[in-house]
């Protein structure tokens, strides 16, 4: 490409600005929309329910076996915060319930503005050690899942005109210093980081895609025993991180404050990378 190529006026551009509030604070705010989020019974993805609540979004909890707690935390965000918030079970991994769950959940809500694609999980062994059953268990959640997920929301999005996806990835992604041996759970996270960015750039016209890439956090799918003291050595605030400390960053992502911003895949570690 040439400088005059680079100078040359293209049709539609420059885009105009999104009306993003002054107010920073009010940059943050959700009232008035709706925010989907698998895996939100505990853990990271409850995390990110109660921060859209808390920032005034209606929240669709999508769970696969933890009913009780899914269907707690809905009533507990409708109650606390006056919005609308209920509980969806769906198995990630197959394809067409996610597809008639996210059609139930725009039809229950009117649409769908946000939606954090957190649900994962992860066996811990060496390759030759992990049967092709558990290899296949793995993809099927954590790229399978993911992939299903998006294509079905993004037909949303696309309908709407506008959309936000989160995609819950890991550190594991792009590093190889975890204190176990888990190739095929980072070889899923490595997928979904790169399909994200690749969803930014083929949704631009009417969506924003973006990843979060979590260390060690105190949640079922945190360090075990046997990782735990390597997890607090390898961090350099020395500990595994509290929930609370990454639903900003999910509302942050999820809201106007972020605006301009797609295509990322932003860390919080504790300092970990940088071991």
């Amino acid at each position: 490409m040439s400088i005059e190529d680079c100078a040359t006026v293209r049709e539609g551009f420059p885009r105009p600005f999104p009306n993003t509030p002054n107010n920073v604070l009010d940059q943050f705010k959700l009232d008035g929309k709706v925010a989907a989020v698998t895996g939100a019974a505990d853990g990271i993805g409850g995390a990110a329910a109660d921060a859209y609540a808390e920032a005034g979004a209606s929240v669709a909890l999508l769970y696969n076996s933890n009913r009780d707690a899914a269907e707690a935390r809905a009533a507990a965000l409708a109650k606390e915060h006056g919005v609308k918030a209920k509980a969806y079970q769906v198995d990630v991994s197959d394809a067409e319930a996610v597809r008639k769950t996210i059609a139930q959940v725009a039809e229950d809500f009117g649409r769908i503005d946000i939606f954090a694609a957190n649900a994962g999980m992860s066996i811990s062994k060496p390759i030759l050690e992990q049967t092709l059953d558990e290899y296949k268990k793995q993809l099927s959640v954590n790229v399978d899942g993911v992939v299903y997920c998006a294509k079905y929301v993004g037909e949303v999005f696309k309908r709407q005109g506008t959309g936000n996806l989160i995609i819950t990835s890991s550190i594991s992604a792009s590093i190889v210093n975890v204190p176990v041996d888990q190739p095929v759970y980072n070889g899923t996270k490595a997928f979904v980081t790169q399909f994200g960015k690749s969803l930014a750039r083929e949704w631009r016209e009417f969506a924003r895609v973006n990843v979060v890439s979590p260390g060690f956090f105190d949640t079922k799918m945190g360090a075990g025993p046997a990782a735990l003291q390597e997890a607090y050595r390898l961090a350099v605030l020395g500990r595994q991180g509290h929930v609370r400390e990454i639903k900003g960053l999910f509302l942050y992502l999820a809201s106007d404050a972020s605006s301009y911003t797609t295509g990322s895949d932003v860390l919080v570690d504790g300092g970990y990378v940088l071991t």
